[in-house]
């Protein structure tokens, strides 16, 4: 294949059977209600582990002296925009990057005011694990089952409960207790298993990065070491591969007069040469004649690799197709799934919309609105006339064109989507195909089309 016609990159090495290292990456998003103390956590994290640079740390004790305080305001290292520094919260989304000899860290820093519910759905939706910060003095309030209600219906594998400000309740072992079990009973309502909860004081530096010298009851590991060592990253190889077309290579050249290469990143799992594979949604069936990766040729080929991929046949496929292996999901244009509705104008019965999953967009009609979940009961609330902004709920779509879609619980990337505005392409709802946590959603029975 022409190096110049597709730009691929690949991982450094193969994932197969790894154990976390010091390669391992781990993407992270923290969540927590407004003046919890999040922006000042995550900076103890980058300060503590020493992933701030000189300037940037000279910078912030500069600020701080200038607003009076003795010492430096470690949230300043994350609330970046001048009005969040103003207001004293987190408005958008910012991403960290920064490493420990152990591991390597993507952290994703979201807003916890409930105007900005909306971002964390943006910073978890890649997460392999979530912090979620609560006050001491407050326990788990509305916000904390909200964010811990995100972090499920994303399927975040792994969660923390980070009670911070213990220094401002005496470092009292029962509050952090009946903090951790309220919120572990919560979670196991939503399907989330593993939460380990940590007391901490993002301030004075307990359990951030280094052990408390004042909580001798807690025998766990500070938030930093449980970081480094939580399992991170699945093996390809067990997961059903999904490869969305991307764009399609035609050189048709003289160097290339017959090339065609069908270019994209593979979402899960694990592509060989001489591999059966259905193009959906024509449900053609043919095999894997070659992979080109970097500008070379390979038999192999694992998610999350860029690569262009070659079929024995040559049958229409274009962006927007799916090459698929394993149990191959049914093309429909009836999609039932939970979202999140992420914009201020309402979504309503009848509305018309853009449907994007993965390198797919087509237009789609809200047919039904079965129930919107209550996050404090988990009730599901029928007769929802439409979903306000944060709202959860269950949706019933009607596409103009099939979709083949996994469902999220088994596949996160091939089961998502969102919702767009047709007119100026705003997005209006993140969608997970499928029921969220352990509930049942009503059947559909509408069968009118739109085209």
């Amino acid at each position: 294949m022409p190096t110049d016609l597709h730009n691929t990159q690949a991982p450094s090495e193969n994932p197969f059977g790894e154990e976390a290292s010091a390669t391992a990456l781990l993407r992270f998003a923290t969540a927590g209600s407004v003046d919890d103390g999040k922006s000042t956590l995550v900076g103890r994290l980058l300060h503590d582990s020493k992933s701030v640079l000189a300037d940037q740390l000279e910078a912030v004790e500069r600020v701080s002296l200038g607003r009076g305080q003795e010492t430096p305001d470690l949230a300043l290292l994350t609330d970046g925009l001048r009005a969040e520094r103003e207001q004293g919260i987190t408005i958008d989304v910012a991403y960290r990057y920064f490493a420990t000899p152990r591991r390597r860290f993507i952290l994703a820093d979201t807003p916890g005011h409930v105007q900005y519910t909306r971002n964390m759905v943006t910073g978890a939706s890649t997460a392999e694990l979530a912090v979620v910060l609560v006050d001491a003095r407050n326990g788990v309030v509305e916000q904390t089952r909200r964010h811990a209600a995100v972090a499920a219906l994303l399927r975040v594998p792994h969660v923390v409960l980070a009670v911070n400000k213990m220094d401002l309740v005496e470092y009292a072992e029962p509050v952090f207790a009946a903090i951790a079990a309220e919120f572990t009973a919560y979670a196991a309502s939503l399907g989330v298993r593993d939460v380990v909860a940590v007391p901490i004081s993002a301030l004075a530096g307990d359990n951030v990065v280094e052990p408390s010298a004042h909580m001798d009851w807690y025998g766990g590991p500070t938030l930093l070491e449980h970081l480094e060592t939580v399992p991170v990253g699945s093996d390809p190889s067990e997961e059903p591969a999904r490869f969305p077309v991307q764009y399609v290579i035609r050189p048709q050249n003289a160097e290339f007069p017959d090339y065609r290469g069908y270019a994209g990143q593979l979402a899960s799992g694990v592509l060989r040469t001489g591999d059966t594979v259905t193009v959906l949604p024509s449900g053609h069936v043919t095999t894997v004649a070659g992979i080109d990766a970097l500008g070379k040729e390979t038999d192999i080929a694992w998610a999350p690799q860029s690569v262009t991929v070659r079929l024995a046949e040559d049958i229409d496929v274009s962006r927007g197709d799916l090459i698929a292996a394993g149990d191959v999901p049914t093309p429909t244009k009836d999609v039932a799934a939970t979202v999140c509705h992420l914009h201020e104008r309402p979504l309503r019965v009848g509305d018309k919309v853009l449907l994007k999953h993965t390198t797919r967009t087509v237009r789609a009609l809200v047919k039904e609105i079965g129930y919107r979940i209550d996050i404090d009961t988990l009730e599901q609330r029928s007769g929802a006339e439409g979903l306000s902004v944060n709202d959860i709920g269950h949706v019933v779509l009607r596409t103009a064109e099939p979709l083949s879609l996994d469902d999220y619980s088994d596949n996160r990337r091939t089961g998502s989507f969102l919702l767009i505005d047709p007119a100026d392409g705003t997005t209006l709802t993140a969608g997970m195909a499928g029921e969220a946590f352990d509930t049942i959603a009503p059947d559909a029975t509408d069968e009118e089309d739109w085209v």
